[in-house]
């Protein structure tokens, strides 16, 4: 990325918050109809976290918005609601996913295919990578704690894509259904600590964000 100016560097912070919250939402879309139709638990988990997570974007976006504008501070009203927006789904999610788990695991149930899964998972990866990549530029340059946490939490979303990735190869290659319902649990559990950690800083607590790193809130930002 050149030299931009300060100004140039903030919209990018924008539209990368922007693509966020539009790619959850289509990835969200895509995942929970293909998991839905396939009986795919890991995938419908992923794609429900998804719309979540463009829940969250949408904070952030608000975020970088007040920054820009100079007006950094403490968590606004808004940011605060999101976050506890946010938390709230992550816990439903996170026990449906659970309970779901649990009674395919006791039903014996199993996908009809796990080839949308390993598909998702891959494209998934990529973008969250780019998105990763340019945050942690923009974040840098800007010397922005807050952007270079949101990189942090994006990274979150790789590994989630990978949990998915591996619990949808390890079905299509034995044909056993706990892949998919242990991949569904694992994305439960990483849900929930999403769901804690947000909370968390919609208290205050420590300024942490969604994947627990510190630092992050908008006061530590320097504007240079």
């Amino acid at each position: 990325m050149k030299d931009y100016s300060i100004d140039t560097l903030y919209k990018w912070a924008l539209a990368l918050a922007a693509i966020t919250v539009f790619y959850n939402i289509l990835e969200g879309l895509v995942s929970v109809y293909f998991g839905f139709e396939d009986d795919a638990l890991s995938l419908f988990g992923f794609g429900l976290d998804s719309f979540v997570e463009a829940i969250s974007g949408v904070g952030v976006w608000h975020m970088a918005v007040r920054i820009r504008q100079n007006l950094a501070g403490d968590t606004d009203v808004f940011e605060r609601q999101t976050l506890k927006i946010t938390g709230g789904a992550f816990y439903l999610l996170a026990a449906g996913l659970v309970a779901s788990s649990a009674y395919n695991l006791i039903q014996g149930k199993h996908p009809k295919t796990a080839f949308w899964g390993i598909v998702v998972s891959c494209i998934s990866m990529l973008t969250m990578w780019a998105l990763v990549h340019y945050k942690t530029i923009v974040g840098s340059r800007l010397n922005s704690q807050a952007m270079l946490a949101d990189a942090a939490c994006t990274r979150t979303c790789i590994y989630l894509s990978v949990v998915l990735l591996l619990g949808s190869i390890g079905y299509e290659l034995t044909g056993v259904g706990w892949f998919d319902s242990v991949g569904a649990i694992i994305i439960a559990l990483l849900s929930y600590k999403e769901g804690r950690e947000a909370f968390g800083k919609a208290r205050g607590d420590g300024k942490s964000c969604c994947c627990g790193h510190t630092a992050c809130a908008p006061e530590n930002d320097s504007h240079v």
